[in-house]
């Protein structure tokens, strides 16, 4: 019976250009880069001197992204809301190690990633991954009082780089083909930031550079300037599969269509027909019904030529004023309107809020606490969403902070009956001893951002509850608050439920003992582990007894796992009922090597696929 292995990217990388270049591989399967090269022809670019953005660390970096996560995700069902219920998630850990032991099972499943993350003013967290042993390194630095990356630290650029260039490369992998990714940022890194996301994802798919006006009244303590805007970096993973859903159109712009001539085509709005600079062939008089003589102003030309102006005219689309005396314009009808408008690049905070008013919100959903001096609005981070997501997408935030996405998501499902789904990732970082959030018992901002996930969710509720009377919505019009998820699945990062094997005399003592499994750990934590490494984390479970031992079925019976002891033949007999493609016990589960065999045998002669053990 095989043991249950973790892979990492670089065997899966290994794999992928093996099935491109399989004559680049040796004999023990090494790769022959003089080969590889050759193959690639002209593409390789073997200059000494050459276009490149590098720092201390980055080839380190590439290496830590394709090394497995030694952690897990335990669940924490306490601090969760409807565990049964809900789709949403909430990690509790090193966005690194989460990223990582996330990506077999949401590889390409991802629609929309929004990030905030710290925009190095040199007073805020720049986390600093450990090559060595990572989860080790979270659970000191999470203790850790101290947060600041200070300007006269020496790597001040290349610790954020290297905190944010591992992070970025492995959320591209769970980005659908049409999904796309925002990252809010200021001046500080955003010359750096555009740099590595171009290399990241490719300079062909970047989509647009934000600017969020996100105060409205000028800091004059300011010596020069008083900076009133962010920047968020848009980038699709295919900029030729990404479509964007545009804004909604307003009432307003609708107002402006009229039908002054009784169309029957309906309501239109008049197009200026003059257009600069002047093509030679698009020049010409033309006649109104009075008899007036009409040429472009001066240094222009109509936008159309001679004979398609005719032809409007002839199909009536072309305007001259109720009598017929004016200079002529295009009829735009409404039906030929696109329900959608193209957003710009300048959102104002008219528009979609400021940080004042996202900071009063969240201070008044805290009883009037704030905790947080510069959350982001909820109408920003929904018209991100709303852009590129549909109804049923997944959205993620692995610097979730205060869940101003997580609320979003939400309140969109509310605005229009969607069904999205929210994953958020955050370290919990330590709160001050003489901040607000301290003294009202948030020891760290996870605490404060799962509270915000329950308040935000109840009020969504009640505001439909209280829209529906007094509006008095039919049935059909009105989005059912039950319907809505609310709830989210509460998970910490954890070393691996599993003893690594040690050169010890304890070490070996328990590898011969088969003492694989921390005694501290529940079997559901183990359970959640083997789901991570099977790429499963997000489907649902099954649990049954047969005879008096506990089986999880997990995917509807596609993988069972049974990790009692003294497992009997009756109780394989009737997991191979069940036809699971795969089974897995504990190595200990069994009485002897021979009972083993036999559950071999018996569940392959059944149809199961893969029997392993831990």
């Amino acid at each position: 019976m095989d043991k249950v292995k973790d892979e990492n990217l670089a065997d899966q990388n290994i794999i992928k250009l093996k099935e491109l270049f399989p004559a680049a591989f040796t004999e023990g399967e090494m790769i022959d880069f003089d080969v590889l090269k050759t193959l690639l022809g002209e593409n390789v670019d073997e200059r000494q001197e050459k276009y490149q953005f590098t720092w201390n660390g980055k080839r380190n970096n590439i290496r830590l992204t394709q090394t497995p996560s030694t952690g897990t995700l335990s669940p924490k069902i306490s601090d969760s809301r409807n565990w049964d219920l809900t789709g949403n998630y909430y990690f509790e850990g090193d966005n690194l190690e989460v990223l990582k032991l996330l990506q077999k099972t949401y590889s390409d499943k991802i629609k929309v990633i929004y990030i905030d993350p710290p925009y190095n003013t040199g007073n805020d967290f720049v986390y600093k991954d450990n090559f060595t042993d990572n989860i080790k390194n979270y659970i000191e630095q999470t203790n850790q009082a101290s947060k600041s990356n200070l300007e006269t630290n020496g790597r001040f650029h290349t610790d954020w780089l290297n905190m944010m260039y591992s992070r970025l490369y492995l959320a591209r992998n769970l980005l659908t083909s049409d999904g796309v990714i925002y990252i809010s940022i200021d001046d500080n890194e955003i010359h750096n930031l555009r740099k590595i996301t171009d290399e990241i994802f490719g300079e062909n798919n970047f989509l647009a550079t934000i600017i969020w006006e996100r105060a409205y009244s000028p800091v004059n303590l300011k010596k020069h300037f008083s900076p009133n805007h962010d920047y968020a970096l848009c980038y699709a993973k295919n900029l030729d599969k990404a479509v964007c859903n545009g804004l909604p159109r307003s009432s307003d712009a609708d107002d402006r269509y009229s039908n002054p001539d009784n169309d029957e085509r309906g309501v239109w709005k008049s197009s200026d027909l003059s257009v600069g600079p002047v093509i030679e062939s698009k020049l010409y008089e033309v006649i109104t019904p009075s008899g007036r003589k009409v040429f472009p102003p001066a240094g222009r030309c109509w936008s159309i030529d001679q004979v398609t102006f005719n032809e409007y005219v002839r199909d009536n689309r072309i305007w001259f004023g109720p009598d017929g005396n004016n200079v002529p314009s295009m009829k735009r009808f409404l039906t030929d309107v696109k329900n959608s408008i193209t957003p710009m690049t300048l959102w104002r905070y008219t528009e979609v809020g400021h940080s004042q008013d996202a900071q009063k919100k969240l201070k008044k959903l805290f009883d009037d606490k704030a905790y947080f001096d510069y959350p982001k609005s909820i109408e920003l981070v929904k018209r991100m969403i709303q852009l590129y997501s549909s109804k049923d997408s997944i959205i993620m935030d692995f610097f979730s902070g205060s869940s101003t996405t997580a609320h979003s998501v939400m309140q969109l499902n509310a605005d229009d009956g969607g069904n999205r789904k929210f994953i958020m990732v955050q370290l919990p970082e330590l709160t001050d001893e003489k901040s607000e959030a301290y003294k009202a018992g948030y020891k760290n901002i996870c605490e404060i951002g799962q509270e915000r996930i329950r308040r935000a969710g109840d009020l969504i509720v009640k505001e439909l509850i209280e829209k529906k009377k007094s509006k008095g919505m039919l049935d059909d019009e009105y989005i059912d608050p039950d319907k809505l998820d609310i709830g989210f699945k509460v998970f910490k990062l954890e070393s691996s439920n599993f003893i690594p094997f040690e050169g010890t005399r304890e070490g070996i003592q328990a590898s011969l003992d088969f003492e694989t499994i921390s005694k501290a750990r529940s079997a559901k934590d183990v359970l959640y582990e083997i789901m991570l490494k099977y790429g499963v984390f997000d489907k649902s479970i099954n649990e049954f007894k047969i005879e008096d031992k506990t089986i999880y079925s997990v995917g509807a019976g596609y993988l069972l796992v049974c990790l009692d002891k003294y497992i009997t033949d009756q109780t394989v007999n009737e997991i191979a009922k069940l036809k699971p493609r795969t089974v897995i016990f504990d190595e200990t589960g069994f009485k002897d090597d021979n009972a083993k065999d036999n559950a071999i045998y018996a569940l392959l002669k059944a149809g199961v696929e893969e029997i392993k053990s831990i």
